[in-house]
This record gives C-alpha cells, structure tokens and sequence, in this order.
C-alpha cells in the first residue's frame, strides 16, 4: 500500500474521545491551512461512527472558518434524527474553541424502486490520457511552477485530467472540465470507507472548474480561493479505487463567488454521486 493513501486512511480513522465526540489530525504537508476535502471527509467519518445499517445518501456542509493544520480538529456529532427510513446527523467540527465547519449528513435504509440516470459523457478513457509518469516527463516542464509543484506532489488520489492544456492557458468555454480519479491503492472493502475517500476526493478540482472558461486556473497568484460550502450526493455503490470520471462544469462566476457542479460515474457509464460547490474566487487586492 502506497505512503499516500496509508496516510489518508489514518486522516480518516478518527480517535473517539466520547460518545459523540471525535479528534481527527492533519497531514504534515506544508499547507497553511487545512485541505477542505479533508474536513468533509472527517466530519461524514464521524457521522458514520453514530450510525449503524445504514450508508449516507447525501450531505450539505459549510466551510466557516480556515482550518488551522498544526491542531488537531475536535468533531461533535448531533444525533438529530433516528427514524424508521432515514437518520440524520449535523457534525461540527471546532478548532481553538470555534466552529469551523458545519456538515448535515443524512443516512437512509436501502430501498427497491424505479431507477433512471443521465448518460456519462463521452471522453478518453484513463489508460489513453498521461499518468504521472508522463506528466512528469513531458506535460509538467511546460506548465506553470505552482501548478507543476501541485502535481509533483504524492497524493492519495490521482487525478488524470481530460483537458490539461487548460493548465496551459486554452479556454473551454462551455466551462466543462473531465478528470478521472481514483485512489492510488486497494482500499479496504467497507463501503463507508469509500464514501469517505470519495468526500475527500470531491473537493480537489470542483472550485477551479470556475475559470475554465476563462483559460485560467487558481494556481496563478492573482487568485484568492476558497471553499464556501460543498454538497454531495451518493447514489449508488462504487469503488473509489477504480477509476471514476469526473465530470464537471461551471454556470457561474459572479461576485467573486464561482459555482461548479459535478457528476461521477464508474467506467460503465454508472452514475454514482452529484456534487455542487460555491467557493470564493477572488482577484487579489493590492492589500492582500
């Protein structure tokens, strides 16, 4: 098992320290503040802790304040609802005595009934777009330092983008933007752990899909970035260690606010989860 992904499954196997009551640590990777995947991915870990028989179908989260990386993030489950269908759980997570995250999750007994989904768009498959050997050899050299240092980076998941020569400055603009993902090692077969890796994964490309069609992308320093709330709903099993495509797309970009959707499916074509995301996109200021 890779170092990465040995280090996502400890991130996500959070101490209980009561009942309700959960410590999930960072990464030491450098960061001046905490990856927002990675609270997401907690927080729905310390919902699934509280809940027995039954997997989350949805959840909707809201990023309060940045998340310091040296201390440890204290997560407090709200058990808001048992009932005969449905549970729900509202998880916050607090750093220095303040929230700083708020998530609902929502769990639901599995059910039989009708069934229709939207088609997966047609794109390359993984095995024909460059992997990071590739990347590294022959795309990175050309691409700007911060982006390259991004993808130099050992990262549990890996992402093999459909159009990486946006990072080289071509405009989409009808703001769609492929990349497949999938966790770089054999995860354990419980599909909690899954959702989780997917929760965390969720967070890594949506909020940069707003400058897709701007040709531009948040890695250059004139951008201030930043989560604002983050949605994600799980409609049917899958892997997260097989590859996943996901497909994702920008309506709008205003107010220094962008707003990206995504849809993942499995390589046959399976949708598996709806995203949504509102994030800050700001030029910066002389101040800043």
């Amino acid at each position: 098992m890779s170092l990465a992904i040995t280090d996502l499954l400890s991130i996500l196997d959070l101490e209980q320290l009561d009942l309700n009551l959960f410590r999930g640590r960072s990464p030491k990777s450098g960061w001046q503040r905490v990856f927002g995947g990675q609270v997401i991915g907690q927080a729905l870990v310390a919902a699934v802790r509280t809940v027995e028989g039954r997997l989350a179908h949805s959840m909707h989260a809201y990023f309060l304040l940045p998340g310091d990386p040296k201390v440890p993030i204290i997560y407090d489950v709200d058990r808001m609802r048992d009932g005969k269908s449905f549970t729900t759980r509202r998880v916050t997570a607090r750093q220095h005595g303040q929230p700083i995250f708020s998530m609902l999750v929502s769990f639901h007994e599995n059910e039989d009934g009708l069934d229709h989904q939207v088609p997966m768009p047609k794109v390359p498959p993984p095995e024909s777009l460059p992997g990071d050997t590739e990347m590294r050899a022959n795309l990175l050299p050309q691409m700007p330092d911060s982006v390259r240092s991004y993808y130099e980076r050992e990262r549990p998941i890996e992402l093999r983008p459909v159009e990486f020569d946006r990072y080289l400055g071509k405009k989409y603009p009808d703001g769609r933007f492929h990349v497949w993902i999938r966790a770089t090692a054999k995860l354990p077969d419980d599909p909690a752990i899954h959702q989780c890796a997917l929760a965390y994964a969720s967070d890594f490309t949506l909020l940069d899909t707003a400058l897709v069609p701007m040709g531009r992308t948040l890695f250059e320093k004139d951008f201030m970035a930043a989560s604002l709330d983050h949605a994600l709903w799980l409609h049917r099993p899958f892997r997260a260690d097989d590859w996943l495509l996901y497909a994702q797309d920008t309506p709008n970009l205003h107010g220094s606010r962008g707003f990206s959707r995504g849809l993942v499916f499995t390589r046959d074509g399976t949708l598996v989860a709806s995203v949504a995301q509102e994030g800050l996109v700001r030029l910066r200021r002389p101040q800043d």
